[in-house]
C-alpha cells in the first residue's frame, strides 16, 4: 500500500432544481417521523447532463432526531435530447432542532446552517448513457420551501 493516496477529484456534472410539493406528514411511530415529499418537475442543467425533471417522482424522508433527517428521493430525468435517466439519491440533512423544525415546517432557512449531502445514483436504458451506472457522484443540497437545489460531482 502507498504511504500517500491521493483524494479523488471531483469534477461538476451538474446542478439540479427540483420542484416540490407540500410535505406529506405520515406521524410518528416506533421513533421515526416518516414524510413523502411529491416531486412536481424541475430543471437539470450541466457539463455533463441537461434535461427535466419529470413529475411523479418523491423523496421519502425519516426524520431520525430533531437535529437528523434521513432522505431517499427517487425521480426521473427526460434529457434534452429525449432519453430517460432514473435517479436514486440517498442522504442526510441536519443542522440544530430549531433550525431543522424550520425546514419541517417549510419556513425558509439559511443554507450555511444545514448539513445536506447525498449520494445520487444514477443509471439508463439509453445506450449513450449506460456510463452512468459505473460511477459515483456525491451532491451537496440546499432545502428551499418549493424546491431542493442540487450541485451534483462525478467523483472521477
Amino acid at each position: 500500500m502507498p504511504d500517500s493516496v491521493a483524494p479523488p477529484v471531483l469534477s461538476h456534472f451538474a446542478s439540479i432544481a427540483v420542484e416540490v410539493a407540500p410535505p406529506i406528514d405520515l406521524g410518528a411511530g416506533e421513533g421515526e417521523h416518516r414524510r413523502i415529499v411529491p416531486i412536481l418537475g424541475g430543471r437539470v442543467e450541466g457539463p455533463r447532463l441537461s434535461g427535466r425533471i419529470l413529475p411523479g417522482g418523491a423523496d421519502f424522508q425519516v426524520l431520525r432526531s430533531p437535529t437528523l433527517t434521513e432522505l431517499e428521493a427517487r425521480y426521473a430525468i427526460e434529457t434534452d435530447d429525449g432519453d430517460r435517466v432514473y435517479v436514486e439519491n440517498f442522504g442526510i440533512r441536519s443542522g440544530s432542532t430549531a433550525d431543522i423544525a424550520r425546514l419541517v415546517e417549510g419556513e425558509p432557512v439559511e443554507p450555511s446552517r444545514i448539513y445536506f449531502r447525498s449520494n445520487p445514483r444514477l443509471s439508463s436504458a439509453a445506450p449513450r448513457w449506460s456510463w452512468l451506472a459505473s460511477r459515483l457522484f456525491i451532491a451537496r443540497g440546499v432545502r428551499l420551501p418549493d424546491r431542493v437545489g442540487l450541485e451534483v460531482f462525478l467523483v472521477e
